[in-house]
């Protein structure tokens, strides 16, 4: 399975509306997702109408309207999104349990590739069904929060902030500065699961 760029978008879009619900924002707009990740805005439009007609996003028209998620991102696993956008988990046809496919081999009961790539599927499924839009949501918040960087779509205020809190700046920049502070290629402590359960492998 490679997740497509419409796969990767329409995550990426989710858990930034995760991440508004979490701050208190109640809509974001198109624009102001697309800004937020550098992602094409039409395309992103294209991306946020599949997810509105699954039932997992849903919109409000009009000068202040906007995107917001149609359920508790608790109800929304990583598995549903990618099999919405990008379809079948499965590396290949005949081990898929939603789009099966026979392939050319002559006793599939007896194939090691397919036992292989069984296990690969089942490896997969596993970690995108077990867990949800809130878990990654959770992760993010939890690691921006660390590193002290502003909080995406956070509600804006009237007053000054405390001279503690980091002053907003723009996601390029936000981006830019948190590639500096850390190295550019993850190990597994930088991923969802170690930050969830702890020393975790598979």
């Amino acid at each position: 399975m490679k997740l497509s760029k419409k796969g990767e978008y329409a995550l990426r879009s989710l858990i930034n509306l995760g991440i508004a619900a979490e701050v208190g924002r109640s809509l974001v707009q198109v624009s102001q997702l697309a800004e937020s990740e550098q992602l094409p805005v039409k395309f992103l439009e294209q991306i946020m109408q599949a997810l509105k007609e699954a039932g997992m996003v849903e919109s409000v028209r009009g000068k202040f309207g906007g995107y917001r998620l149609a359920k508790p991102a608790r109800e929304i696993t990583i598995g549903q999104v990618v099999r919405l956008i990008d379809g079948p988990l499965a590396p290949i046809g005949c081990v898929s349990q939603t789009a099966y496919e026979p392939c050319t081999c002559p006793d599939e009961a007896h194939c090691g590739l397919r036992m292989l790539m069984l296990d690969v599927r089942n490896a997969i499924a596993g970690i995108l069904d077990r867990y949800t839009l809130a878990d990654v949501v959770e992760v993010t918040l939890r690691k921006l929060r660390r590193d002290n960087l502003p909080l995406p779509f956070a509600p804006e205020t009237d007053t000054v902030p405390a001279p503690a809190a980091p002053a907003r700046i723009p996601a390029r920049a936000a981006r830019k500065r948190s590639l500096v502070a850390a190295n550019a290629r993850l190990n597994e402590v930088d991923g969802v699961l170690h930050q969830l359960l702890g020393d975790y492998t598979i």
